[in-house]
């Protein structure tokens, strides 16, 4: 069984002294990150203890007095997205990846502050949460349609408050083991991504790209001129502010759902699913169609397959993209076109398709070949499995010719 971590958002509703409370531990744990990046950088902190070291030096240091209101697992907690930023750093260094130098956090409307297992407590009925921590921000009701009470308190191993432009709420993070049987459809399938339509399978099936942005272009650009018209410093342009961040939020609301609802019921009607591995970061630098592929949302789409390809038990392969296009599905050929040219016709053997079909069939293809070289070397991790347990003989070492047998084996060997 995969273990999963089911993440479960409801609103808070509470006064505004309450939000303004909760203001104060955002603000707050964005000083103990930003603390512990700061002595990373000064050389005290070198590791992942002496970061949790440091969040104790900073709640007894009398200098900052707000710092011990905080709760301790939460101190950790951001102290814990601090090193985060610092592994992926040197771990971008050592593959040669170019990645930004670790930033200090700055003050956002959308942040958040995160608890582990203390400093929350959920009511009897699951419907109030009452915090806990030196701020005492107080008791707020919870408004969502997830229900609790299917989980044990124990686990919830997480509780994150995230601010945004229409309100604040609170995220559970749930260990939960989360396994669904599905029959076989005996269909595999291709996904050729592009802009024109979302995408084209490999059967030539085609889904429309809804372009939430461009449909809610015209609103979002009057609210961001009633914005620049309004005084800095004023409560008009504190409030124009939020509107306009309402309805960027709508459109990332939209897109979100739209995208993982596609996901789920492309896994549900394949057996297999192979996609391109697009570099949507190295794509979104041509400027004239930036807008177009962030609106896309080609790697939120990429995801949730993956994410219920592991639920389902339904395999998600992403294979190089390099001349899909390009050559013929049919005979294997290479038949040079142009972007432009949107209709694939092989002159050697006369097979003709639309180009994002024979993309996708290609795609497909790969995946597959990829699949079978995989399967046929059980040491590779291409598909992200375990790998299996060694039964051949190794040697104690170079010294010695007398060889012995694994005494250790894997209780679970996958399948």
């Amino acid at each position: 069984n995969d273990k999963t971590v089911l993440i479960y958002e409801m609103k808070l509703q509470g006064t505004r002294d309450q939000y303004e409370k909760l203001d104060l531990a955002i603000r707050t744990g964005r000083f103990v990150r930003n603390s512990v990046l700061k002595a990373w950088m000064d050389g005290i902190v070198k590791s992942r203890n002496d970061a949790y070291k440091y969040c104790k030096i900073l709640a007894d240091n009398p200098e900052f007095p707000w710092a011990k209101q905080l709760n301790s697992m939460a101190r950790q907690a951001h102290a814990e997205r601090a090193w985060a930023s610092i592994e992926r750093f040197y771990r971008n260094c050592q593959q040669g990846i170019k990645g930004k130098y670790p930033q200090f956090r700055k003050h956002t409307t959308r942040a958040s502050v995160e608890y582990k297992t203390s400093g929350w407590k959920l009511s009897e009925d699951r419907k109030y949460i009452t915090f806990t921590d030196g701020f005492n921000p107080g008791k707020f009701k919870l408004w969502g349609s997830r229900d609790l009470h299917y989980y044990q308190l124990n686990q919830i191993k997480r509780l994150r408050i995230i601010r945004r432009c229409d309100g604040y709420y609170a995220q559970f993070l749930i260990d939960h083991t989360r396994n669904i049987d599905k029959e076989l459809t005996g269909k595999q399938r291709g996904i050729d991504l592009n802009l024109e339509n979302f995408y084209t399978d490999s059967e030539g099936n085609r889904v429309e790209n809804p372009r939430f942005l461009r449909q809610a272009e015209k609103k979002l650009k009057r609210r961001q001129r009633r914005l620049s018209r309004c005084q800095k410093g004023s409560k008009n342009r504190a409030k124009a502010r939020q509107r306009l961040g309402k309805a960027h939020l709508k459109v990332s609301r939209q897109r979100k759902d739209w995208v993982c609802k596609l996901a789920q019921s492309v896994i549900k009607l394949s057996d297999l699913v192979a996609i391109e591995d697009l570099q949507v970061k190295n794509m979104v630098r041509n400027h004239r169609l930036a807008k177009s592929i962030n609106d896309a949302s080609w790697s939120q789409f990429r995801q949730w397959l993956e994410y219920f390809g592991t639920i389902y038990g339904v395999p998600v392969i992403a294979v190089a993209p390099h001349w899909t296009s390009q050559d013929c599905s049919n005979c294997g050929e290479k038949v040079l076109k142009s972007l432009s040219t949107r209709t694939h016709k092989c002159p050697h053997c006369g097979y003709m398709a639309t180009r994002d079909q024979n993309s996708a069939i290609n795609i497909l293809k790969k995946a597959l070949k990829q699949l079978a070289t995989t399967v046929g070397h059980p040491e590779s991790n291409a598909l992200g499995e375990n790998p299996l347990c060694p039964s051949l003989e190794i040697k104690v070492g170079k010294g010695t010719r007398r060889k012995r047998k694994l005494s250790q084996r894997c209780e679970n060997p996958p399948l």
